[in-house]
């Protein structure tokens, strides 16, 4: 299973990004959190941004389908897009989230 992250704006983005990848089966389960505090270095400025975290959970034969997605619906020029493998998943889980995930690309 991979773990991916991103940050949006808002709730309300984050909420359809959320339902939207888990109805079209990219992910087997999406969390928000939010709001959090993001700094960063920006074009050369310190900036300071309320945003709300994504966390992605998903099969390996959705990374591309799934990155495609989501930059193509992100409201960031550069978005956050880190993944990682889970180390280790319990088996029920996983067992759970194949069956919720489908191998389409979109």
């Amino acid at each position: 299973m991979l773990i991916a992250w991103t940050t949006v704006p808002t709730k309300v983005i984050a909420d359809k990004l959320a339902a939207s990848a888990t109805t079209a089966r990219l992910a087997a389960c999406v969390q928000v959190e939010g709001p959090i505090q993001s700094h960063y270095i920006w074009e050369g400025a310190q900036e300071k941004s309320e945003e709300y975290r994504l966390t992605f959970k998903f099969l390996p034969s959705q990374r591309t389908a799934l990155e495609t997605w989501v930059h193509a619906r992100h409201p960031y020029q550069t978005p956050e897009w880190i993944v990682i493998k889970a180390e280790h998943v319990a088996e029920k889980y996983l067992s759970w989230a194949r069956a919720s995930s489908s191998n389409l690309t979109l």
